[in-house]
């Protein structure tokens, strides 16, 4: 049996500005785009796994949920308290310059960590801890 991640999905408070991270900052590609009731639709890809679609989603996104729901989801995304993505690069130090220079808040510069790899962390411009890790260095010698 294979099994295989196909979307993950992140919560956001604006598709634009999620799009002008993800898309512009982080060079994903769109792969669709759909508006339809009120909602919309938009998924982006990395480049170097095509099979991998990331859904980038408001709370408006779920119809069936209440409004004070949606509020408290909201609320959550505001906070920083709910779950982001880890990516993985064969240069974090790089990786980490150019994201910086593209003016997201950074949470913690590259570092090595004693569980084997060397990470930095950043917010997308909704609030969500976005990470970016290779392999240590001292490992891969």
């Amino acid at each position: 049996m294979d099994i295989k991640v196909s979307h993950c999905f992140i919560i956001v408070d604006d598709h634009e500005k999620a799009l002008g991270f993800y898309r512009d900052v982080l060079g994903f590609e769109v792969r669709t785009d759909v508006s339809y009731e009120g909602m919309r639709w938009v998924t982006v890809v990395p480049p170097s796994q095509p099979d991998l679609e990331i859904t980038i989603e408001t709370p408006e996104s779920h119809p069936d949920a209440s409004p004070e729901d949606k509020q408290k989801e909201y609320d959550l995304l505001a906070k920083g308290l709910l779950r982001g993505l880890i990516f993985t690069t064969d240069d974090v130090d790089a990786a980490f310059e150019h994201i910086r220079a593209s003016g997201a808040e950074v949470l913690q510069e590259p570092a090595d960590q004693a569980y084997g790899v060397r990470d930095c962390a950043f917010r997308d411009p909704a609030g969500n801890m976005i990470r970016l890790n290779q392999p240590n260095r001292r490992q891969r010698a």
